[in-house]
């Protein structure tokens, strides 16, 4: 049992990231791969797919360079089973000067930091990627 299963999966990714791994596998749920996919779209992930019977695995394709130098610089949890952090639309981080990715979680679900400034919906911040 796991007390907090998104900080295992950013904790998966970063090893993987450091031995260079191809893809990582994590448990499988719904709000991971949602975050998977939001990941995906911003260009920091090549692929993930959901694969296997029971348990089911969330497989994540890393994305490299041809110098071998990873997408992903910087992966951070922001918002902890502990301490959850809410924001309004006006206080959703920018990452990087908007160069990298806050993964926000609104009312209408699982979103980009751009995306929901864009539909002016405020949320929890679950992750930076930069």
């Amino acid at each position: 049992m796991t007390i907090d299963p998104i900080s295992d999966m950013l904790t998966t990714i970063r090893n993987g990231i450091k031995a260079r791994l191809y893809s990582v596998e994590t448990p499988a749920s719904r709000v991971k791969a949602e975050i998977a996919r939001v990941m995906k779209e911003a260009g920091y992930i090549a692929d993930f797919a959901v694969a296997g019977e029971l348990p089911k695995k969330l497989v994540i394709t890393l994305k490299y360079t041809d110098k071998a130098v990873s997408a992903i610089t910087e992966l951070k949890r922001i918002s902890k089973p502990g301490l959850r952090k809410y924001v309004g639309v006006s206080e959703i981080p920018a990452v990087l000067d908007g160069m990298g990715l806050a993964i926000v979680s609104t009312s209408k679900g699982i979103m980009s930091g751009a995306e929901a400034k864009k539909s002016r919906l405020g949320g929890e911040v679950i992750c930076t990627v930069a």
